[in-house]
Formats: C-alpha cells, structure tokens, sequence
C-alpha cells in the first residue's frame, strides 16, 4: 500500500468517524439516563450497550489522532457487545458494524503506518 492511499484511507476512516460520533451520541444522551448500572429497569443488555457506546465514543475521537489506540478502543468494547448480543439474543446490532469496521480500519492504518515509518528509516 503507498503512502497516498494511506492517507485516502486516513481521512476517510476520520470522515466517518467524526460522522459517526455526530449521529451518534444525540441517540445516546436522548436514551434517559445514560450512566450504566444506575437504573434497576435497565437490562443487561442495556447496561451492556450503555457501557460500550462512551468507550466507542473516545475511541472514535482519539483515532483521529492516534489510529492504534482508538481502533482497539472501538473494536474491543463493540465485538464484545455485538458476541454478547449474538450469545444473549442470536441476533448482531447490525448499525453496530459501522463503527467496528471503522475501527479495523483505523487499526490497519495504525499498523501500515508504522510500517511505513519504519520502511522510511
């Protein structure tokens, strides 16, 4: 992969990132009371949810920086999400793979891009 792919790639991922968290967040404040574990009507499942959107949130915001970190703080807390979802329920939170994808993706160019560094060294 050379450089100017990478960097379409870059700011594609931030593009949707920045896209995501705008979209997002709106839904999750809208949700009542979003602190996890707080309201005893709350299931597992929305604990759960409740727990992993603010993870994926930062996570979001920092891979536009730092594209490592942030895609293991999306991808970790949304593939257990979507497993426990798969365990509990039988069923993936498909509008959940969005921001799992973008998360593999900054994770790629976080690797590519330290190779790339140091291939130029």
């Amino acid at each position: 992969m050379n450089y100017k792919k990478l960097k379409i790639m870059q700011w594609i991922t931030r593009v949707l990132s920045v896209g995501v968290i705008a979209f997002g967040i709106p839904f999750y404040l809208g949700y009542g009371n979003p602190l996890p574990f707080l309201d005893p009507n709350y299931t597992i499942w929305d604990n759960i949810w409740l727990t992993v959107f603010p993870i994926m949130f930062i996570g979001l915001a920092i891979g536009i920086i730092f594209e490592k970190l942030g895609g293991f703080l999306i991808t970790i807390p949304v593939g257990f999400g979507l497993i426990a979802g798969l365990f509990m329920y039988g069923e993936l939170v498909i509008y959940m793979l969005v921001p799992l994808i973008i998360g593999v993706l900054l994770l790629i160019i976080g690797y590519k891009k330290n190779k790339w560094t140091q291939s130029k060294s």
